[in-house]
Parts: C-alpha cells; sequence; structure tokens
C-alpha cells in the first residue's frame, strides 16, 4: 500500500568548511556591502573635516549642496559660532549621505 505523505531523508549536518566560515563573518563585519561600502562614509566624512571646501559632500556626488553651502559660509564667516555650525553638520551629513548611498546600491544589487 502506498503512503500519501512523502519521506525524506534526515542526513547528518556537515560542518561549514572554514571558507564559508570567513565569508559569514567579513559578511558581518562590513554589513553586507563589502568593504568600500563600509568605508565610504568614514572617508566622506574624512573629507569633510577640511575646511571651507565640503569635499565631503563633492565625494557623495552632492556638488550642488556643496557649492551651496560654500556661498552660505561668505556671510557665516562674519559670526565664526555659526560657521562652526554649518562646518560641525557638514561632516555629519556626508557621512550620513555616505552611508544612503551605500545602503541604496546594496538594495540595488
Amino acid at each position: 500500500m502506498d503512503s500519501q505523505f512523502a519521506t525524506t531523508s534526515v542526513e547528518a549536518e556537515s560542518k561549514p568548511s572554514i571558507f564559508r566560515v570567513f565569508k559569514q563573518i567579513w559578511t558581518e563585519m562590513t554589513l553586507g556591502v563589502g568593504f568600500w561600502g563600509a568605508l565610504r562614509p568614514i572617508v566622506a566624512a574624512l573629507l569633510a573635516l577640511v575646511p571651507f571646501l565640503f569635499l565631503g559632500q563633492h565625494f557623495n556626488k552632492k556638488h550642488r549642496k556643496a557649492t551651496d553651502w560654500t556661498l552660505l559660509q561668505i556671510p557665516l564667516a562674519l559670526t565664526v559660532i555659526l560657521w562652526f555650525a554649518l562646518w560641525a553638520f557638514s561632516i555629519f551629513d556626508a557621512w550620513r549621505d555616505g552611508t544612503k548611498l551605500v545602503s541604496d546600491n546594496s538594495l540595488n544589487n
């Protein structure tokens, strides 16, 4: 008499290879976006540390924003405190935009 239930044989679990273990560790360390994806926001923030030029925004291909902030810093230079606030925010913004680019690229792949 044939059974209506499917039968499967349970195989003993084998140990994963050392390559698979390192691959999983690498994926966890780089948040699944690879080496450059993990470093891009940091590089953008480091470039943004250069005052007056807003290089972090240029690095993230946000040229319009960098140009606008360059023009905005001229009147803010008269009030030093506001200029430092803009500079500090540009560092944060470069890091945030770099993170967004990495996230968008990893979603598209």
